[in-house]
């Protein structure tokens, strides 16, 4: 469904309203380019979308200033609250603690040596019933301990599915956002052309034709009406620019949370099972050592095995851990955007510049064309 567009002095959640705070200038585009960005954003909305644009632009009165003021402003303000809270849902994010308990359920499965001396498996097994004791004490001990890491390592995960969930909903949230400033922008560029090529160019005939300088205030009042109006237009055409720069970064962050949760779970189902059937194998070959008659070969056939399930072992966990100590965002990403963000402010400042030189000529015209019709008056009322 389609945003719904409101003109008017205050903004009302979630219509599309004027903004109530103050704009950089914007720099004026070659009609062409403007033509070309104008196609580009219409091909991205509905036919009733656009119809709706068209009926918007002819409630906009770039005369009423206040209007002026809160165009967008509703949206803009929906956006920064928005983004407010996607910053905080990474900022309060501890992954740290998710990498700290993988670190301790590593320590734990190291902890656990079957063998007692230097000796090894053999003087174990020579022991017979007090070292198969100890070595079942060890491993109730350290199976509480590793039970109650897998027990948090679980809740961090249901509350990364949750985080996931909830960012699908900001993307979207976020794309209907992209929309209304899309649908906003369109129908105050043509509501601008419109009062340019009519209302403008009315008044400044007039204001040619009368010689009054009243109607030359007139024109050029609302000329830097139009001028204030397209400003405000641009102000949201950065802040659509933000809107489509969040959508990518709100997956990065969903990326980032899924893949975490994946090591949880092979961490839970594989990594814990492992260890746990290294366990009961270590001490069903301590039973059989005790009736078995060929020592050495049981020996040599445990030794293989453990050596086997503690690489396997450590792969697992150190690459859990690795991936647990991963960045979010990728600083190249920042920097880039960071870039983006300075150019395009450096190029503002430059039209702005420009812009004002000009404004500044212009006035200086208008002076001189005012004293030369007030000396011109002047010498007709002395004939």
């Amino acid at each position: 469904m389609g945003a719904e567009l409101d003109f008017g002095a205050a903004p009302a959640a979630p219509s599309l309203s004027f903004g109530a705070e103050a704009v950089q200038e914007a720099p004026q585009e070659p009609a062409k380019e403007q033509s070309n960005g104008n196609i580009a954003m219409e091909a991205q909305l509905s036919q009733e979308e656009l119809k709706q644009v068209d009926d918007f632009s002819q409630q906009i009165d770039i005369s009423n200033s206040a209007g002026v003021m809160n165009y967008g402003v509703g949206t803009q303000k929906k956006l920064a609250d928005f983004s407010e809270k996607a910053i905080e849902n990474v900022r309060t994010k501890d992954m740290g603690q998710v990498g700290d308990m993988i670190t301790n359920l590593v320590t734990e499965l190291k902890n656990f040596d079957v063998e007692e001396d230097e000796k090894g498996l053999k003087a174990l097994f020579k022991k017979s019933a007090n070292k198969l004791e100890s070595m079942k004490a060890k491993y109730s001990k350290a199976e509480t301990n590793v039970q109650t890491i897998s027990n948090e390592l679980e809740k961090h995960q249901v509350t990364l599915l949750k985080d996931i969930d909830v960012l699908d909903k900001m993307y979207d949230l976020n794309l209907n956002y992209y929309k209304e400033l899309t649908m906003y922008i369109l129908a105050g560029k043509k509501r601008l052309e419109q009062e340019r090529n009519t209302t403008l160019v009315e008044l400044q005939k007039k204001a040619e034709a009368s010689g009054l300088p009243e109607d030359a205030e007139a024109a050029k009042d609302f000329a830097n009406k139009c001028d204030r109006f397209e400003k405000k237009i641009y102000d949201l055409e950065l802040t659509r620019t933000i809107a489509m720069q969040t959508g990518p970064q709100i997956r990065m962050v969903q990326s980032s949370d899924t893949v975490m949760a994946e090591k949880i779970q092979s961490t839970i189902v594989n990594t814990i099972p492992l260890w746990k059937n290294q366990m009961v194998i270590a001490m069903g070959i301590e039973h059989a050592s005790q009736a078995a008659k060929a020592e050495r070969e049981v020996n040599d056939m445990t030794n293989k095995l453990l050596r086997q399930n503690a690489d396997a072992l450590k792969v697992a966990t150190i690459e859990s851990a690795k991936e647990a100590e991963r960045g979010i965002v990728d600083i190249e990403t920042l920097k880039h955007t960071n870039e983006s963000l300075i150019s395009t402010l450096d190029e503002v400042l430059k039209i702005q510049t420009e812009g004002k030189q000009k404004r500044r000529d212009a006035e200086a015209e208008l002076s001189q064309i005012e004293n030369q019709l007030r000396d011109k008056l002047l010498q007709a009322a002395k004939n």
